[in-house]
């Protein structure tokens, strides 16, 4: 049975998709961009700033779901350019520093509202 996850700790979806969908035993997030609760946008600032917030939005999601970083099997990095990917990296291993999960990471042409950066999460809740 699907269960939509919906926490106020991460930005409210802005389209027609949920933040995370979970079938209880796996949980599936939605893209998390630079955007913070409050709505600030942090398109303007550092690779490693964007990455950071995120990842702070996913963590939120997580939360809400019954799930840490530690039960992420596998995360999809988007980059608006490819040549951000050491410093994405870098604040993405601070993140993931013990045992990190199965990951991709892909350059696309944009990405939602111009920013830099966007993560999405699998990760197991059981």
């Amino acid at each position: 049975m699907k269960r939509i996850i919906k926490t106020d700790d991460a930005p409210a979806a802005v389209g027609a998709y949920s933040q995370a969908t979970s079938n209880g035993s796996l949980l599936f997030t939605a893209g998390q961009i630079p955007l913070t609760t409050e709505g600030e946008l942090l398109a303007d600032e550092s690779i490693e700033a964007q990455t950071e917030q995120a990842l702070y939005n996913l963590d939120g999601v997580l939360d809400e779901a019954g799930a840490t970083s530690a039960d992420v099997l596998k995360v999809t990095v988007f980059l608006d350019d490819i040549d951000d990917f050491e410093a994405m990296n870098e604040t993405y291993a601070d993140y993931f520093d013990d045992e990190p999960p199965a990951r991709s990471a892909v350059e696309v042409a944009a990405l939602p509202k111009g920013v830099g950066v966007e993560i999405e999460a699998v990760a197991s809740l059981e």
